[in-house]
């Protein structure tokens, strides 16, 4: 990798001063790197500049292929990468050398130099296995959370799986040996009924005191201070809603939902504008970043789905990032591919000026210097 240095910082200001005039916020980690800091004034800068287009595991496989190195679905059919990268934590936990999703953990780790090389992104969920009988995430048998907090009968359990994902992230280094910055997704989805972290297994007062816990051991205990933390809940209605769960702005640096098109696209693009507005007022408030944190349409059987559905929508609202689902096999995809119906489409979609890959991205400089590009 090579660093431009000379007026990096001069470029940089001039070119998303364009975009975006309003004050920048901190992140909520006060001892948060250097880069970690330019990250998150980067993001709110560009805010108006269009949303950031991010895939889930996009850069290790995609519909019939696996592991090919450089390829993506995404860039096989815009010519170009997205700018935000989804990966996972999970099986982490029990000291797995893979994935969920069977990518080996060091691949993963190059996977994400690789983005950071070229001024890319990276975005961490984690489907964590149940820490208190060590069933599946979407084990929802029992009422969890109350184990794992301190005082709780499994609570080393949890902080142990909290060591070993703090071991990989710290791993994660750039190559002056810098932390790589990493927007991190505890507990997504977690006002809906289907993983052992959502509503209808803790009480609110409980969620908030192990997402409280979690972030304070990660960064202060195990001195994690490349994370930017993002709150995503699933389903909401209201500002009371979303709130309902939300631990404090100590704890949050970006405020998104996942949210999935299924058979009625009227009534995903409904709900979707409805939330978006919701996140628009809620973030200014709470001097946080707005993100559509997971999306998608399943297989994707419209043509203009992106233009006419998505971009539509989300063109309207200050969204930073947006995350489309992986291309698993040819039944479970959520980005096109060589050959797919929605192809042209997502072409003249990654065109637009209001959505941003890795090409418009990389000279923004959003870490504090320019990268290779590569």
């Amino acid at each position: 990798m090579k660093y431009v240095f000379n007026y990096t910082f001069i470029l940089f200001i001039l070119i998303s001063s364009q975009f975006s005039k309003a004050q920048t916020y901190s992140p909520c980690d006060s001892l948060a790197t250097k880069e970690t800091r330019w990250l998150f004034s980067s993001m709110q800068r560009l805010v108006d500049a269009g949303v950031m287009i991010g895939h889930h595991d996009d850069l290790a496989y995609g519909v019939g292929w696996r592991f090919d190195p450089n390829r993506s679905d995404i860039k096989s059919v815009s010519g170009d990468y997205p700018s935000v990268y989804g990966w996972d934590l999970a099986k982490i936990e029990h000291d797995s050398t893979k994935d969920i999703n069977g990518i080996p953990f060091a691949l993963q780790k190059k996977l994400v130099e690789q983005v950071y090389a070229r001024g890319g992104i990276n975005t961490f969920c984690w489907h964590m296995d149940n820490p208190a009988n060590g069933k599946t995430a979407w084990d929802t048998s029992i009422q969890t959370i109350k184990e794992l907090i301190p005082g709780g009968a499994h609570h080393q359990d949890y902080v142990n799986n909290l060591d070993k994902a703090a071991k990989y992230l710290k791993s994660l280094k750039g190559p002056e040996g810098e932390p790589i910055p990493v927007l991190y997704r505890p507990f997504h989805e977690l006002t809906g009924n289907w993983f052992w972290w959502c509503k209808n297994t803790s009480s609110a007062d409980d969620f908030k005191t192990l997402w409280r816990f979690t972030i304070d051991y990660l960064r202060n205990t195990k001195k994690l201070h490349n994370l930017l933390i993002v709150y995503s809940v699933a389903d909401f209605n209201s500002e009371a809603d979303f709130m309902v769960r939300y631990p404090g702005d100590s704890y949050v640096d970006f405020i998104g939902f996942d949210n999935y098109c299924y058979k009625s696209i009227p009534y995903y693009q409904k709900n979707l504008d409805k939330r978006l507005a919701l996140l628009d007022v809620i973030g200014t408030k709470h001097h946080k970043l707005a993100c559509l944190a997971e999306t998608g349409y399943e297989g994707i059987p419209v043509a203009d789905w992106w233009t006419k559905t998505l971009l539509a929508t989300i063109s309207k609202h200050k969204t930073s990032y947006l995350l489309l689902w992986r291309n698993a096999n040819t039944h479970h995809f959520y980005a096109p591919y060589p050959g797919q119906l929605s192809f042209d489409d997502f072409k003249q979609f990654s065109e637009s000026p209001q959505t941003m890959f890795q090409k418009r991205l990389t000279p923004l400089a959003v870490y504090g210097k320019l990268m290779d590009g590569r």
